[in-house]
């Protein structure tokens, strides 16, 4: 046992030891380290601190105003990193995802969360996996086609929600006071349930206590904080961590132990999808609304090559993924939506007027897509407040980053390309680009749906998938599910505008971003309490 404890220790030392290495290499020795940027802040923690602070995103774009649209920053023990705004520079990085992958600690936390789903998966499979596997099996499932068969349930849910809200007590002023987030957020898994599992968590019932719904909001309701494990994942390989470590705590256990009840959850759902189908099918008879039916019976199908289906496992692993990238991100999106309408009564007051102008409470996909406010109120909303504020890349083998801007490095030299080694950081600021000045002009940072009216050219030149925004990525490891999140978006704006009038229930000044990378609303002087939204509604009287 001693010997063992002594190799570990001896593993550890050489591990860290390499570590330091790299990093001052990287620093003083690389290219990248000879760029111009800001002040490491800590040598443990460099600029990461700041980095990973949501509400921070000014700071990123006026060290862009200082150091130029590619710059340095500092990252863990003041390893140094590329930062860019730069399009030409983030397409390439996104569209090379065999070289660019996500860094450790982002698939460490994510597999923590989701187990090893379709948001974990590392680009040297892509080929083998995500590449055939989800575009035959996955995609499907976030086409118009399928989404436009879901957009019921979107409504339908979205009811459900204005009832839920209708039950709160009313007060003297004839007002209600919601938790805007509490009730997003049981909407949208309520949804996500209907829709990709053809389950029914019955959220927005009180007589109902779901697991399911008691782990997500145990990770999701406040800021993680950081910890032991949590650091020495980002240095130690997770195997060998958890040889020393064998049961993590605080927000990390947290996560594990959302995952296993999720992951129990799955294997349920596929033993009830097994019992319903005996034999092979082919993929012409692949149907069905929610994607856990897809997804098992396209695996099913017997004209699909054997190398390219999902195992059981593999497809237990997508329910993590699927159950919170199609929650939370669209209820925090439309918190988001709704606090944009209240400090903007006159958008929120014309966005009503043409929406009660439909004559049906159930319109189809294409009847939301038509309704100019409505898509503009909701692009701009998911511009300027981006639930994922950025993503992280590691190189992994050297390449060579095209500037579309010309940059002067430390020594005054003028590079038109940053050559980066094996195992260095590029950061892509989603939020920090879907507010720059330069792309967006001088009100960036201010709510105007009409600025979609007329789009800005240099909007062109952003590598996303959806709408000239990084919202939802670009390349291989763009969200597949962003028509499904703008629809239901939609949907639910739709409902609720039509259905109530809202305003603040505390001062505006005090709503403030809360949160690591993704942003959600809090209260300033309440954040350990996390991620909230008090509004008061009043129903809408319809002649």
């Amino acid at each position: 046992m001693a010997d063992k404890t002594s190799l570990i220790l001896l593993s550890i030392f050489v591990i860290a030891a390499i570590k330091v290495v790299q990093v001052v290499h990287r620093r003083y020795f690389t290219p990248v380290g000879r760029l111009r940027g800001p002040p490491s802040e800590s040598l443990l923690f460099g600029n990461m601190r700041t980095l990973n602070n949501a509400a921070r995103q000014h700071v990123y774009l006026s060290w862009a105003d200082q150091w130029g649209s590619t710059f340095r920053i500092n990252s863990w023990l003041s390893a140094s990193a590329v930062f860019s705004l730069d399009p030409k520079l983030i397409h390439h990085v996104l569209t090379h995802d065999m070289i660019f992958w996500k860094t450790e600690e982002a698939r460490s936390n994510l597999s923590s969360l989701l187990g090893k789903g379709a948001l974990f998966v590392p680009s040297h499979h892509l080929t083998s996996y995500t590449a055939a596997d989800h575009g035959m099996v996955d995609n499907p499932a976030f086409g118009p086609t399928q989404v436009r068969e879901l957009t019921e349930i979107f409504l339908e849910s979205s009811t459900n929600l204005v009832k839920y809200w209708t039950n709160v007590p009313v007060s003297d002023d004839g007002s209600r006071r919601i938790e805007t987030i509490d009730g997003l957020g049981k909407m949208t898994l309520d949804v996500i349930g209907l829709a990709g599992f053809d389950y029914e968590f019955d959220a927005m019932n009180p007589a109902v206590e779901d697991p399911v719904r008691r782990a997500f909001k145990k990770v999701t309701s406040r800021p993680p904080k950081g910890n032991a494990f949590a650091v020495l994942r980002l240095f130690i390989p997770s195997n060998l961590l958890t040889s020393i470590v064998r049961r993590p705590f605080g927000n990390v256990k947290a996560m594990f132990d959302a995952q296993n009840t999720m992951m129990e959850l799955g294997r349920k759902m596929l033993e009830k999808k097994k019992s319903q189908y005996s034999g092979g099918v082919e993929k012409r008879d692949v149907q069905g609304r929610d994607l856990l039916s897809l997804l098992f019976k396209a695996n099913m199908a017997t004209d699909i090559p054997e190398d390219q289906r999902l195992s059981d496992e593999e497809v237990l692993a997508q329910v993590p993924t699927f159950l919170i990238a199609g929650h939370e991100t669209t209820s925090t999106s439309t918190t988001w939506c709704l606090y944009a309408l209240c400090k903007a009564p006159h958008i929120q007051a014309a966005l009503r007027e043409e929406l009660l102008a439909m004559s049906t409470d159930m319109p189809t996909m294409e009847e939301l897509n038509g309704l100019p406010l409505l898509d503009r109120v909701v692009r701009e909303t998911l511009r300027l407040h981006a639930p994922v504020t950025m993503s992280r890349r590691t190189a992994m083998e050297d390449d060579v980053l095209p500037l579309q801007t010309p940059i002067v490095d430390l020594n005054g030299k003028t590079m038109t390309e940053v050559p980066v080694k094996k195992g260095e950081l590029i950061v892509v600021p989603i939020l920090a680009l879907n507010t720059s000045k330069a792309i967006w002009g001088p009100d960036a940072f201010e709510f105007n749906p009409d600025r979609w009216l007329e789009e800005p050219e240099a909007a062109s030149t952003i590598p996303g998938v959806w709408g000239h925004l990084m919202t939802f990525l670009g390349g291989q490891h763009a969200c597949i599910g962003y028509r499904f999140s703008v629809v239901e978006m939609k949907a639910l704006v739709f409902t609720l505008i039509r259905a109530f009038e809202f305003e603040f229930a505390v001062p505006a000044d005090d709503i403030v971003p809360v949160g690591l990378v993704i942003q959600r609303p809090g209260l300033n002087g309440a954040k350990e309490e996390g991620a909230q939204l008090p509004l008061l509604i009043r129903p809408i009287k319809r002649e």
